[in-house]
């Protein structure tokens, strides 16, 4: 047993004992009846503090008890926590800065633990750039909290802090990858087709609660070519809290996707894809269409053909219903868009945006702090929100993972491991007009920065013959005491 390992890794918990699976599938169950009979009895109030306390509670007994299942629980209550405030406050009233928006940063956050007791062997460990990120989030919640509400930081707290320790948790249990990587696979499997299902079900018969959300909240702008939201004409933005973050889990998802040979894979495709398209955000598109070249540029020949096999199936299935009424009325419009960005509003506003704030942002070393403003742009949310003290830890972190997972591009034997940087040069080309570093975008891209980092680890360290002629520089095995 490696005596260095942080508390509550890998090395130190045997599989649970049957008794124990019984309690942590009760505690899972128990919280999901429990969700589920407040939503169908109206009791929205309790609800909004009994779920965050809920879902806390699981996530520590999951953490230490099952840490894989903990991913998992995680990326649910990611997934379906802004559709259960939205019932919640639907039923009771609504509620501003709802506390149930934050279950699935306070679950991200129990694996602080295993972050706090890495630091003082994270060179050695290989946890440093994630030390590095966090530290940078600490120093601009220690600003914040000189320019901004005590509020404001704890949310940014929440938004900034709690995916880089939960991408930390996926990279320091390196030895269980195998069983993360097929967790994440059912997960988003599975999560596309239920999200993506529940999007399209939202664009055809938008629901009472979301109708009522969308007034109550002032986004009611996501109505294209209406007054009032209604069905088809919102964007959609399904189980998640707005249509930005939903397209970047869902083209992320789509994308994890190619690497599974789930027999849902295909249902998920199709639900997944063409909800992604009746979102109209143009910018997860392109980050799904990159990305899937990049996939298919890096991947095996064998599993190139299968790519372009799907992705042949794929369009049959979904050029039809995208073509089609009541779904060309959203889709079309937002694909003409493309040719004439000089009209297009938003692009306009970014531009206007980048003018005024690039010279503030070249100049800013302290920075505003993370409960300030937010920015529709990578450079822009780091300069200002993080100034260049932070940025230079925070960047310097997301660097030298990325130098990680894309400095030996020629093992390309594990098409999970081939989608995962897929995924992430999808997430770098949305740079420029998304800020993917906080709140759910930010666990997306932080959860592939550590299961990414993870497989090249484990990789490293147990080879296989085939692995051995694919990448050749793969290290000889630890001995057997060490792994």
């Amino acid at each position: 047993m490696n005596q260095s390992a942080p508390f509550g890794h890998a090395s130190h918990r045997k599989s649970p004992t049957h008794s124990e699976s019984v309690l942590i599938w009760a505690a899972v169950l128990g919280f999901v009846v429990l969700s589920a009979g407040c939503m169908v009895a109206g009791l929205g109030k309790i609800l909004t503090f009994a779920y965050p306390a809920g879902a806390f509670t699981v996530g520590i007994l999951l953490y230490f008890r099952n840490p894989v299942l903990y991913v998992g629980f995680c990326w649910w209550i990611c997934l379906l926590s802004p559709f259960v405030r939205r019932v919640a406050d639907y039923r009771s009233g609504y509620t501003e800065n709802s506390p149930i928006l934050l279950s699935p940063f306070l679950v991200a956050f129990v694996s602080l633990i295993g972050l706090y007791q890495c630091i003082p062997k994270c060179h050695r460990q290989g946890s440093l750039p994630f030390v590095l990120a966090a530290i940078a989030v600490i120093y601009a919640s220690l600003i914040g909290l000189v320019n901004q509400s005590p509020i404001g930081v704890v949310k940014g707290i929440c938004g900034w802090l709690a995916p880089i320790v939960f991408g930390h948790h996926l990279f320091v249990n390196w030895r269980q990858y195998p069983a993360y990587r097929k967790m994440l696979q059912q997960t988003f499997v599975w999560g596309v087709l239920v999200v993506g299902s529940y999007g399209i079900y939202q664009y055809l018969h938008l629901p009472e609660w979301d109708s009522f959300w969308l007034n109550s909240s002032g986004f009611n702008s996501l109505a294209l070519g209406a007054t009032d939201p209604e069905a088809e004409s919102v964007r959609v933005f399904s189980t998640l809290n707005s249509p930005e973050p939903f397209a970047a889990i869902m083209s992320s998802g789509l994308l994890l996707l190619f690497s599974s040979g789930s027999v849902m894979q295909f249902p998920a495709f199709t639900a997944g894809g063409l909800a992604l398209l009746l979102s109209s955000v143009r910018s997860g598109w392109l980050a799904l269409a990159v990305g899937f070249f990049a996939l298919i540029a890096s991947a095996k020949l064998k599993f190139q053909v299968r790519l372009v096999i799907i992705g042949i199936v794929l369009g049959v299935c979904l050029i039809p219903l995208a073509t089609m009424e009541p779904f060309s009325n959203i889709i079309q419009g937002r694909l003409e868009s493309l040719n004439n960005v000089e009209d297009d509003g938003s692009a306009n506003i970014r531009k206007a945006t980048y003018a005024e704030l690039i010279g503030r942002a070249l100049v800013s070393v302290v920075g505003d702090g993370i409960a300030g403003s937010t920015y529709d742009s990578t450079v822009l949310a780091m300069l200002l929100n993080l100034g260049w003290l932070g940025t230079v830890f925070y960047a310097g972190g997301l660097l030298m993972l990325l130098w990680i997972i894309f400095r030996d591009i020629g093992f390309n034997a594990d098409p999970f491991l081939s989608a995962v940087r897929a995924i992430l040069v999808g997430i770098l080309i949305r740079f420029p007009v998304n800020s993917p570093m906080s709140e759910e975008s930010g666990i997306a891209m932080w959860t592939f920065l550590g299961i990414g980092a993870a497989a090249l680890k484990y990789y490293k360290r147990h080879p296989s013959e085939d692995d051995r002629a694919i990448y050749p520089l793969i290290e000889s095995p630890e001995p057997t005491q060490m792994r």
